[in-house]
């Protein structure tokens, strides 16, 4: 796919042991990448949204307990795996609502356990296999979601899109921009509307930047410009990526998906959203039992701005998540298949059979 294609967003150099990211913090003024080889620079590279987007993140925790684990001294296995959970502890606690983050650290801790008969070396080594998979397996799962999503648009839609959930999201070619990706490779010339995504401006500046650059049709809109668009009759579909997503359907993404929810039901646009499986969390019945990270006050009152744009003392309220009811979503688009409503029986459905 034509992927704003030379942008890597994480990659890992086994040879210096460290994982490298692109600095999304620093986008889209300058391309920057980091290295990161303790614990502490890779939790605050995800805590800080240097890296994100829920299978980014998820990709970034694996190959960085691989690089933490590869720098424990010593050949006891028991002091070994202490170890390793503590790591795995403190790389979770980052980003609460992102399940992917969770996923790929318990996938990690599952391949300790299943080679703690086997020399510490050997667990390392299968460590770092165990990341490159799930690092595959995210490319894979972003290719397909392009696919099945392709097969709900047609030529020339316009297409709404909150936050950012493409290339620069994952590790591969994005989740709600694949379909749009894999359109440009047929010539569906779609036209999309980036909403900015208030506080931290994920839409202006990284789904902007990586259509723009990519050669797609991108206009920048302000989220509460969103109706208005809607309205007039420039949007045929929305599309938005997931962090986690309950096992009734329930969606939490970006604070502001709810919004675009309502206004796309009471439009009659459809709304979809796209992830990989990995991102369903059965363990969670509805949206009511997902954690939402708040997050610093600042990132409202000053971050982007050239001077402080609200009174010093206010209360800030900064959710950065919210959770959109299953009522409102059309469908659930991953990379086994399309779950449609009712979302608990098909998405169990999707994972039981795959596609």
């Amino acid at each position: 796919m034509n992927v704003a294609a030379n942008i890597i967003t994480l990659e890992v150099d086994w040879q210096n042991n460290v994982l490298r990211i692109l600095d999304q913090t620093k986008l889209p003024g300058k391309e920057s990448y980091l290295s990161l080889g303790t614990a502490e620079e890779i939790r605050e590279a995800i805590y800080q949204l240097k890296v994100r987007g829920a299978p980014a993140i998820g990709v970034a925790a694996a190959y960085g307990i691989a690089v933490c684990a590869r720098n424990i001294k010593g050949n006891d296995v028991a002091v070994f795996e202490n170890e390793f959970c503590r790591l795995k502890t403190y790389l979770g606690s980052s980003r609460p609502t992102a399940v992917n983050l969770f996923t790929a650290l318990d996938r990690m801790e599952a391949c300790v356990k299943r080679y703690r008969t086997k020399e510490v070396e050997e667990i390392k080594a299968a460590l770092m296999r165990e990341a490159e998979q799930i690092h595959a397996e995210d490319q894979e799962a972003c290719r397909r979601i392009g696919e099945w999503g392709l097969k709900l648009l047609k030529p020339g839609m316009g297409i709404l899109t909150h936050c950012n959930a493409g290339k620069l999201a994952v590790s591969g070619c994005g989740t709600a921009l694949a379909p749009i990706y894999a359109g440009q490779e047929k010539g569906y010339h779609f036209h999309v509307f980036a909403d900015e995504t208030r506080p931290l401006l994920q839409g202006a500046r990284l789904t902007a930047f990586e259509l723009q650059r990519a050669g797609i049709e991108v206009t920048l809109i302000c989220d509460n410009m969103a109706s208005v668009v809607m309205k007039q009759g420039k949007i045929q579909a929305v599309l938005v990526g997931c962090d986690r997503v309950a096992a009734n359907g329930d969606v939490a993404n970006k604070i502001g998906t709810s919004g675009v929810a309502v206004m796309a039901k009471y439009y009659g646009i459809p709304f979809y959203v796209l992830g990989p499986t990995s991102t369903i969390d059965f363990q969670s019945p509805t949206g009511d039992a997902i954690t939402v990270e708040e997050r610093a006050p600042e990132e409202v009152t000053e971050k982007w701005y050239v001077q402080r744009m609200a009174p010093e003392g206010v209360q800030v309220y900064n959710p950065a998540f919210d959770v959109t009811d299953h009522s409102l979503i059309t469908a659930i688009i991953t990379e086994k298949g399309i779950a449609r409503p009712p979302f608990r029986e098909t998405l169990n459905t999707l994972i039981a059979c795959g596609s």
